[in-house]
């Protein structure tokens, strides 16, 4: 059954060429058992760190890591061995035994757990067709594809059952086509076997993909929180509005707008959209009834989870007070911006 992995007030510090290092800062967070919950942030965000201390990899100076019931960053000796067990680990760079062919790899961890010889065979027989290369058990990583090698690296991290799977920029090595594949292997073993994957990236279209919640690091701690739908939506800090015009072009950025004015000279507001209960058309509706044109000149609509959302840069065209009057009934039906001159 897959657990709960809960962050209180973690934070960790290094020693570097003799001044202190904050990697993270107070930082308090819970996954939801069942969850695939993305932590994004640029490089030295903290964010690896983070995920390194759910197996005791890396130890807070100060706070606690729970997974389940267990506080994993007390553990020591055979009872922390045992609970990694719990929990699998997938690297950006495979981290695979190159001397041992697939099927060795996978059989790897099977076999420090004692299991038997007939179990490791039915394990790791079940783990190769999941992921599909049962006809590559007897190759070697080196005539593997990365996607392939990932795969592999899939394999093993789910031989010992874990009830909690990270994975530490598991697709930044890929190719997008091949990245889509992997992310849809680990949306698989999320549903399939129940597993709740921590996944730590900077790609923020891995996280639109297959997330269910995003937090989002700087400088060692989580300055936003909630679900993907919510961050894409309507991004609060600076940091995420920048992570989420990395894929999506909803909103115009200084050099687009520039563009805009000077073909558009009316006043400019941007209208967020979202998921209705109606098909009201209260864009060219309002307008009309204050007698103002409209343009929609910059925006697009995305889709997360089934739910529709986006971004509008709309040019009204009317007196002044007509507009007034016409972006305050907007107001009152969604969310409106005027965008400054």
């Amino acid at each position: 059954m897959s657990k709960p992995v809960v962050f209180e007030g973690v934070s960790k510090s290094f020693e570097h060429r003799g001044r202190t290092v904050q990697a993270l800062d107070d930082v308090s967070l819970t996954i939801e058992p069942g969850d695939i919950h993305a932590i994004v942030g640029y490089s030295g965000a903290g964010k690896s760190t983070l995920l390194r201390t759910v197996n005791a990899l890396e130890r807070p100076t100060s706070g606690a890591v729970f997974v389940g019931d267990q506080e994993i960053s007390a553990l020591r000796g055979k009872h922390l061995l045992a609970a990694r067990q719990r929990i699998g680990m997938v690297f950006q760079q495979f981290n695979l035994l190159r001397s041992r062919s697939v099927y060795k790899n996978i059989a790897y961890p099977l076999r420090l757990a004692g299991l038997s010889e007939s179990e490791t065979i039915d394990r790791v027989e079940e783990l190769l067709e999941f992921v599909g290369l049962s006809d590559k058990a007897l190759q070697y990583p080196s005539q593997l594809s990365g996607g392939q090698k990932q795969r592999v690296g899939i394999a093993r991290a789910l031989a010992t059952r874990p009830d909690v799977l990270i994975s530490d920029e598991a697709t930044s090595a890929l190719d997008p086509e091949t990245t889509l594949e992997v992310l849809g292997l680990l949306k698989r073993v999320n549903e399939e076997y129940g597993v709740t994957v921590l996944l730590v990236t900077h790609e923020m279209e891995a996280v639109r993909e297959i997330a269910d919640q995003v937090a989002v690091m700087q400088n060692g701690r989580i300055i936003e929180e909630g679900s993907v739908y919510s961050i894409f939506s309507n991004p609060q800090t600076d940091t995420a509005k920048r992570f989420v015009a990395s894929v999506l072009r909803h909103r115009p950025d200084a050099r687009s707008l520039s563009a805009i004015r000077r073909v558009h000279t009316g006043r400019l507001v941007e209208v967020r959209v979202g998921d209705r209960e109606t098909n009201d058309p209260f864009l060219s509706r309002i307008t009309r009834e204050h007698g103002v044109d409209f343009n929609v000149v910059y925006g697009g609509v995305s889709e997360s989870k089934d739910s529709l959302f986006g971004r509008l840069t709309v040019e009204l065209l009317g007196g002044d007070s007509d507009i007034d009057a016409t972006i305050a009934s907007l107001r009152a039906v969604a969310d409106v911006e005027e965008v400054a001159a």
